[in-house]
């Protein structure tokens, strides 16, 4: 850890699959910051160039195989190898805008006032309509930190964190245990587990990047099923704070007034891709019921059932249902 009265060490770590051709406008401004942050490109195996490219960048490399990748345990690991008083973890689709982004982000964890900071997230340029709304609707224009002692006022948008690009305090997420096995949503149970202890949360809104998913009604399906699926699977921490649905309900009245006003044509097929989100979503509830295959067929991670930590997960809760 840093001396006293030092400025902390920043580490990024990057999560990649087939990214190659994305690393350069998401590691530009990360190795252009005044920081001078020490970077690992994680690569889950994928053999198309993006690790030899991220050497060419002067970063870090780590390959893991990609039955061992896990959303949680592989950036737990990562962690800890890079080994620097902050850790921020990002995807490749992610674009940051200006190298000032980093400095802004993890300020609040350096300043002591949050354990975790997440960057603001603008559409791509290209964005079509429900995307753009989307992302105004999770990403304001207007700084917060949030603690344990707001729920009753956010409910479940209290532990809201996306690791996309997020500033993590490895002394805080120590404390909690670290990112756990899960397909996906591992910062989403870290933060309940911060606000838990009594940490806070901070959302950046003046670190900003672009980075948003064209809507597909199939890919968000399988998107909703995942979370879902993380839900029930870390249920004490993400389903005993309120319901995801209030906050879904926030984000239709705003899809659909918004549509009304821009493109009121697309509200139809709005509606049933909202539908089509939930019904994934509700799916993924009661995932664990389901045989491994149709899990499979529904999931987007489709690595993940045949994975290692799959396999152990399931011998734990076998040697646990038989003891």
């Amino acid at each position: 850890m840093n001396h006293r009265g030092a400025s902390p060490r920043v580490g990024v770590v990057v999560i990649t699959h087939r990214a190659r051709e994305l690393l350069p406008a998401c590691l530009g401004p990360v190795l252009a910051s005044p920081l001078r942050p020490r970077v690992l490109v994680v690569n889950s195996s994928s053999g198309d160039g993006t690790v030899e490219r991220a050497r060419e960048l002067g970063c870090e490399t780590w390959v893991v195989p990609r039955s061992a990748f896990n959303h949680g345990l592989t950036r737990e690991a990562a962690r800890h190898r890079i080994a620097c008083d902050i850790v921020v973890m990002m995807t490749p689709d992610v674009r940051p805008c200006g190298p000032a982004f980093l400095e802004r982000l993890t300020a609040p964890v350096a300043r002591g006032e949050a354990a975790v900071a997440y960057a603001r997230q603008r559409p791509r340029p290209e964005a079509d309509v429900i995307e753009r709304i989307g992302r105004a609707f999770a990403f304001g224009p207007k700084s917060a930190l949030r603690s344990f002692a707001d729920y009753p006022r956010w409910g479940t948008a209290t532990h809201y964190c996306s690791n996309a690009c997020a500033a993590w305090s490895q002394a805080a997420l120590d404390a909690v245990g670290g990112f756990p096995e899960t397909l996906v949503s591992e910062e989403t149970v870290v933060a309940v587990r911060l606000l838990e202890a009594g940490f806070r949360i901070a959302y950046v809104a003046e670190a900003e990047v672009v980075h948003s998913h064209p809507t597909r009604l199939l890919a968000d399906f399988r998107r909703q099923f995942d979370v879902g699926y993380a839900r029930a699977l870390h249920r004490r921490e993400l389903l005993s704070r309120g319901r995801d649905e209030e906050r879904g309900r926030r984000y239709l009245a705003m899809l659909i007034t918004s549509l009304l006003r821009e493109r009121p044509g697309l509200v139809p097929y709005a509606i049933a891709h909202t539908a089509l989100r939930y019904l994934g979503y509700r799916l993924g509830l009661v995932g664990h019921r389901l045989p491994v295959p149709v899990c499979r067929l529904l999931s987007a991670q489709d690595y993940y059932w045949s994975s290692d930590a799959l396999r152990a997960r399931i011998h734990a809760v076998a040697c646990a249902s038989s003891s």
